[in-house]
């Protein structure tokens, strides 16, 4: 029919500059976020690419609800605006008629907001944290970085190394703090390289360089040169996360997860799902304008709609968490009052 084809081809054009604009913006902030976290010494460099993959792939969802959301009000209202709306209402068609084909647009998109807010946001979440754990846990050779102080897993040592080969094996101008069980030691070295050590471990092993010892309870100070001098450092397994958030759940097991948190993040991914559906109602609804004057306070109000519908979400989440509220009557009060309420907004601009 000439109706949807027509509607469905702005719909597509909308939605396809819209998702680009939006996308773009929100890719550059991640960008420079994980940037950040990774100048911060909180992530590893070399994961930056990975980790930003992941963040947009949990936040995905979010852009596509925004994304249908702008090109049904966008779309409806530049349809008031050139006067296309009087002729379809004067061909018989009421603003009910233009539920079906948006909804059948939509349908693909829905479809991917579920599979991604229930299989493909919990996935990504736990690859996040598994990076975020791994790089925490790594060895104390490992944190050494030219040009930087680095403390060793458990705080107890401090290491700088002012420039490094090629080999990324051999440094220069080597400093070393060591504290232990109250003695304090500090070792410089002209050169160091990393070599393959006993038990599958690795050592350090400096030449030409001092070290000073200092008994903190007693006072006494030891300074001693030496030619070559081995560090053993041995290398420790990444330990297993015994317990993951509940983002980095899987959606079944929430399901079998008897904690109030994991309640809340369950209400939170089926509450983004079913806001998706319900923007595209009030996107209808919405809609309006004329051939005088701008539009542009419409798209600002379903923005604004937007912010406030997404805050209401993790404020539920944040409800059903602490056990104010239980999860059915979150999702049944939230997102069934606000179905209702554009199920009444869209018989009233009918009337």
């Amino acid at each position: 029919m000439l109706f949807d084809s027509t509607l469905r081809k702005e719909l597509s054009r909308s939605f396809g500059g819209t998702l680009v604009v939006i996308l773009t913006i929100v890719l550059t902030m991640m960008l420079i976020r994980v940037l950040g976290m990774a100048a911060g010494g909180e992530v590893s460099p070399q994961d930056v690419v990975l980790l930003l993959g992941y963040t947009a792939l949990g936040h995905l969802p979010t852009m596509l609800s925004l994304s249908l959301f702008i090109a049904v009000v966008s779309t409806l209202t530049r349809l008031y605006r050139d006067s296309e709306m009087a002729v379809w209402f004067s061909s018989g068609l009421s603003l009910g008629r233009f539920v079906q084909p948006v909804l059948r647009f939509s349908a693909p998109v829905l479809v991917a907001v579920a599979a991604l807010m229930l299989v493909v946001w919990p996935w990504a979440n736990r690859n996040t944290v598994d990076l975020r754990a791994r790089y925490e846990q790594r060895s104390d050779l490992s944190r050494v970085a030219p040009g930087q102080f680095q403390s060793s897993g458990d705080g107890k040592r401090v290491f700088f190394l002012d420039k490094q080969t090629g080999d990324s094996a051999t440094g220069h101008h080597i400093f070393i703090l060591d504290q232990r069980e109250g003695r304090e030691s500090v070792t410089t070295a002209q050169a160091g390289r990393i070599e393959p050590g006993g038990e599958g471990g690795r050592r350090l092993v400096l030449n030409n360089g001092a070290r000073t010892d200092l008994d903190i309870t007693g006072g006494t100070r030891t300074i001693s040169r030496f030619d070559q001098y081995e560090v053993r450092i041995g290398e420790k397994a990444m330990a297993q996360l015994q317990e993951r958030p509940p983002k980095a759940l899987d959606t079944l097991d929430l399901l079998r997860a008897p904690s109030l948190r994991a309640q809340g993040e369950l209400v939170w991914r089926a509450g983004m799902v079913l806001a998706a559906f319900n923007l595209l109602l009030w996107g209808i609804g919405l809609a309006s304008g004329g051939s005088r004057g701008g539009n542009n306070w419409v798209l600002l109000v379903a923005l604004l709609g937007f912010v406030v519908y997404f805050n209401l979400i993790n404020l539920s989440q944040a409800w059903v968490g602490t056990g104010k509220s239980g999860a059915a009557t979150a999702l049944a009060g939230l997102h069934g009052g606000l179905l209702l309420g554009a199920l009444g907004l869209l018989r009233w601009r009918m009337r």
